[in-house]
């Protein structure tokens, strides 16, 4: 999901370690959450300069290359869980970030969650295609 979501991946992250699962986060999220970064020093700087040249800056600080991490990650995963809520006035959203990831879960056959029901955005029938599993908060969707 949106790093925007942060305080929610970590509550759902927290429930799934508890219900037995293995999780992974964004790494930004990881960044928020473990102090090294501040949503709101995010926030503000994807405003001030924009999300590819933040994104850039802090990857490259970090040498990540994320969207090959989320790629390797998902690889080695039963699973996605997509958190979508509402976001830049669209319930449900879903940015590209996590439709490219998405994308990966799809063509490496692994099972793809969603918190939410599909958004309506122009890649909705792409969403579709890729027949998510949507779960809609119940955590016993999720096997």
């Amino acid at each position: 999901g949106s790093i925007d979501f942060t305080p929610k991946i970590k509550e759902v992250a927290n429930i799934l370690v508890k219900r037995g699962n293995k999780v992974e986060i964004p790494f930004t999220s990881k960044l928020i959450i473990d102090g090294k970064l501040s949503l709101n020093d995010f926030k503000s700087e994807k405003r001030k300069n924009g999300d590819n040249k933040f994104r850039e800056e802090a990857m490259s600080k970090f040498k990540i290359d994320v969207v090959k991490r989320y790629y390797n990650e998902i690889k080695e995963s039963d699973a996605i869980l997509v958190l979508n809520f509402k976001k830049k006035g669209i319930t449900n959203y879903i940015g590209g970030n996590t439709f490219l990831e998405m994308g990966f879960a799809y063509v490496l056959n692994k099972k793809i969650f969603l918190f939410n029901e599909i958004p309506e955005m122009i890649y909705t029938d792409e969403l579709q295609t890729m027949q998510p599993i949507i779960i809609n908060g119940d955590f016993s969707k999720i096997k």
